[in-house]
């Protein structure tokens, strides 16, 4: 029995690769393939558009998949929304650890200043249902067009506005836009089809996959450090160390000396390490970290 797995080709593809790489899964991608090779032969790796990722996986066409929380609302607003089950939420996206955002954004000049003064416009994007939605709770009728791409270079010639994803900005102050409200945040899912859920074994190993993929989001950023110290010292010592917890501190064959382990945010270590040397702490070892499960 193998497990189906949809990995998002396109923006994601690298981040989710790696992401799966710190979590002891090593996936291999040919270009011309769009069956990944995977290092576990209990995973069989598919690579889908993650627009498509929901229907698929709502569809039984794979186990699970991984695809933002914006496609499956896009998916939920046509399809239903029980249509998957959500099993984790993987706080990463293709430039950074993080959320992004689907923003409203009219051309700077423009006079739009919320969303109300859009009435009977016409908006681009890629996110179609979401923002039929959006405007309809909103009560404000708009013509909501598919865009295929390149959409912040459409207004004000082929649109008036655009409903767009950013993660930093930048591409939208590129093209001078200026956002005028936020329809959603989203982040990456890992999601399931119900019914493989009613596999012991499928479930079991999802929930493996997610325990692991979220160790390794949890790691991001984060080193290890051990030291040495008297013990008269260990005081001034642990003033200074900021911990995920609290520090280990273990004794030595010494009885005066005790070792001292933690986890520390990894921009913080080029100014803590003299200060701790200071604080005559020795044996300073900083270590990278794969995993944290919290």
């Amino acid at each position: 029995m193998a497990l189906k797995l949809g990995l998002p080709k396109g923006s994601l593809q690298d981040a989710t690769i790696q992401l799966f790489q710190r979590a002891g899964f090593n996936i291999y991608v040919s270009s011309r393939s769009y069956y990944p090779s995977i290092d576990d032969p209990e995973i069989e790796c598919l690579l889908i558009r993650a627009q498509e990722m929901a229907r698929y996986v709502a569809d039984g066409v794979i186990d699970a998949g991984l695809t933002g929380q914006d496609w499956i609302a896009e998916h939920a607003a046509t399809h239903g929304a029980d249509r998957v089950t959500p099993i984790a939420d993987l706080i990463y996206a293709k430039q950074s650890f993080g959320r992004v955002k689907w923003v409203l954004a009219v051309p700077e000049e423009s006079p739009f200043k919320r969303p109300q003064d859009l009435e009977g416009k016409t908006i681009a994007t890629e996110l179609v249902r979401a923002t039929e939605a959006y405007f309809k709770r909103l009560g404000v009728n708009v013509n909501v067009e598919f865009s295929w791409g390149a959409t912040e270079v459409k207004p004000p010639v082929l649109a008036d506005a655009i409903v767009e994803v950013t993660e930093t900005g930048s591409s939208l102050r590129a093209n001078r836009l200026r956002v005028i409200d936020t329809l959603l945040e989203s982040n990456t899912q890992l999601i399931a089809n119900p019914s493989s859920l009613t596999d012991e074994w499928k479930r079991t190993k999802l929930g493996n996959i997610a325990l692991l993929l979220k160790a390794a989001i949890e790691a991001q950023g984060r080193v290890g450090l051990m030291l040495n110290v008297k013990r008269d010292d260990l005081k001034a010592v642990l003033a200074l160390l900021p911990a995920l917890q609290r520090p280990t501190i273990s004794p030595l064959s010494d009885d005066g000396w005790v070792a001292v382990n933690t986890i520390i945010e990894e921009h913080t270590v080029r100014e803590l390490i003299p200060k701790l040397k200071n604080a005559n702490a020795s044996g300073i070892v900083e270590y990278p970290l794969n995993k944290i499960v919290l």
